[in-house]
């Protein structure tokens, strides 16, 4: 809080700047240089000296509009740039508010509804705030003015997100890359471009694909520009519209049950890995020899595993005497529980659900199984001298699968502790995110008047001014916790940080879209920011198909994802001030 007092002393502190007109009828008050004749004519000389009496009758015009009737305004450009620093500082404040908020909330409540739904809205909310009063000021054509702020944000925080912050991440979780996976924690090769970087698991690959998804209702808006055809124009924007918000709701709900499909496919890793440990072991007790010379399963020997492992020779092999195959497995890459491997076995074993398993139906799980590495493995001959070869093959497949779905979701980073009290931590949090949602509302459109003032002053258009400050205010708190979230140098942290990235723009581009959408559809405004649109399709596809096709990215890709943000500002002047596009 004191944060937020400091800067609303530093804005009520403000001087107010007002202009002076000068006079257009002639002034008694002149004095005559000596040399040119003083005479009657309307308009005086301008070689006349003025002389200024000091009057407090005369009362100066303001030229600038005061937000809500008593916020500070100028028409300087040193006034403007300070109230956005101001301004900004406190949209700054209020996205720190809204994600601390949201991490105490978070921690109550837990994923689902709350972290699906409910949290990246919030996110999202200081950018969509900006928006939506860049839209709504004044006039049709004072909004038409303003609104190119609003562009500048959206495709500002889009493209300082996946380039800047993406690159800056990769750089400071940077570890020593072995066999195309980074090793956590492990960082001595310096700034080797092939030899040093990060690894992400697949889920962060599938919120790559998801952010370029997203990039559609761009295009749908700007076919009617691309067809020169102005009477679509309206329909263009309400069908961009409707298709922003059905992604919208797709996204939210995709995070609502994300973390189901995360269990269930760790599930699936784990029942993998289940199986390429027993195979294994049983082909190590049988010397390597599990198929006759056909390729098919060589019975003898299975039944001759059989009673090995019947050590009571009741011809079952029951939960005892599967645990004691199970102490002999070493399951590498993950931390298995004995009891959990046995349940997995008896399901896919014991058909008859009599908690014990027969011959006949040990011979038909290892033959099931063995298929199963036969289909996941490569294309080989089926003879037995190649049984080595296949289980081998199958449980490499299955050590990088695990790898890329990442660890358990019971296993994390840090200690998770039990909240003390609940009942306060929920009142904190729900504070926190009122204040930081009311000084949004609250210092929104005066932020917007101020960028839209600096560029009166300066010449700068609006959009190069809002593209470059404002995602610092509106976005720096969810890149400053990304970069913390990469110093940690594990692939775990690494994996979080980058979902974070590719969903934060991913919102921007659906929710933020969708406020702009509306408002340009119900106020009648012309769309007209094909460069821009540009620009945020190309970052988006470029980045969301290369973090798609990889989960290890080495020092040298930085260069990409660098090189975009300037080239994205180029490409918009070229475009927009050269060509003239619109």
């Amino acid at each position: 809080m004191s944060k937020l007092l400091l800067l609303l002393l530093l804005l009520f502190l403000c001087p107010q700047s007002h202009a002076r007109y000068s006079l257009p009828e002639p002034r008694s008050d002149l004095l005559s240089d000596g040399v040119h004749r003083f005479g009657t004519s309307s308009a005086y000389s301008p070689n006349f000296l003025t002389l200024t009496r000091p009057t407090f009758s005369l009362k100066a015009e303001s030229t600038c509009d005061e937000t809500y009737g008593f916020l500070p305004c100028t028409t300087t450009i040193l006034g403007n740039a300070f109230l956005i620093i101001v301004y900004g500082g406190l949209m700054y404040l209020a996205a720190t508010y809204l994600s601390n908020g949201s991490e105490l909330l978070l921690e109550i409540l837990g994923p689902g509804i709350i972290g699906g739904l409910f949290l990246p809205i919030l996110g999202a909310l200081p950018d969509a705030m900006l928006i939506l009063v860049s839209g709504l000021s004044g006039s049709t054509a004072t909004a038409q003015d303003q609104v190119s702020v609003g562009m500048g944000l959206l495709a500002g925080s889009t493209v300082m997100l996946i380039t800047v912050v993406w690159g800056s991440c990769v750089i400071i979780g940077k570890c020593d890359i072995e066999n195309g996976i980074a090793v956590d924690n492990r960082d001595t090769k310096g700034f080797n471009l092939t030899g040093s970087g990060i690894s992400t698991d697949i889920w962060t690959s599938y919120s790559a694909i998801i952010m370029a998804v997203s990039c559609i209702p761009f295009i749908i808006v700007q076919l009617p520009q691309l067809l020169s055809s102005t009477v679509a124009r309206q329909w263009a924007v309400l069908i961009g519209l409707i298709f922003s918000l059905a992604l919208l709701i797709s996204y939210c709900l995709y995070q609502v049950f994300q973390p189901w499909i995360q269990r269930r496919r760790f599930a699936y890793a784990k029942h993998k890995h289940v199986i390429s440990g027993l195979l294994k072991h049983l082909r190590m007790r049988a010397l390597g020899k599990l198929l006759d010379d056909s390729g098919e399963l060589d019975r003898d020997i299975v039944t001759k595993l059989f009673k090995t492992i019947d050590m009571d020779g009741d011809e079952h092999l029951s939960h005892t005497e599967l645990r004691a195959l199970m102490v002999g497995i070493r399951f590498d890459e993950i931390e298995l529980d004995k009891d959990d491997a046995i349940d997995k076995v008896l399901k896919d074993f014991d058909t008859s659900l009599d908690r014990k398993i027969s011959l006949d139906e040990f011979i038909v799980g290892v033959r099931k199984w063995i298929n199963e590495a036969k289909r996941a493995g490569r294309p080989t001959s089926n003879s037995d001298r190649h049984t080595m070869k296949i289980l081998d093959d199958f449980h490499e497949q299955t050590k990088i699968e695990h790898d890329l779905v990442g660890v358990d979701e019971d296993q994390s980073d840090e200690v998770v502790e039990g909240v003390d009290n609940p009942r306060r931590t929920s009142i904190k949090a729900g504070l926190m995110l009122l204040a930081g949602t009311l000084i949004a509302a609250a210092f929104a459109d005066p932020l917007v008047d101020a960028v839209d003032n600096f560029s009166d002053a300066t010449g700068i258009p609006t959009f190069f001014i809002s593209f470059i400050a404002l995602p610092l205010a509106t976005n720096s708190s969810e890149a400053v916790s990304a970069i913390i979230f990469a110093s940690r140098k594990k692939k775990r942290t690494a994996s979080l940080t980058f979902s974070e990235l590719y969903g934060a723009v991913t919102m921007n581009n659906v929710l933020c879209l969708s406020v702009f959408l509306a408002l340009v559809y119900v106020r009648g405004l012309t769309w007209d920011f094909s460069a821009e649109v540009l620009v945020i399709v190309i970052v988006c596809v470029v980045m969301g198909v290369f973090g798609s096709l990889r989960t290890t990215f080495p020092l040298w890709t930085t260069s990409i994802a660098y090189v975009l943000y300037p080239l994205s500002l180029v490409l918009v002047y070229v475009l927009d001030y050269i060509f003239g596009w619109s």
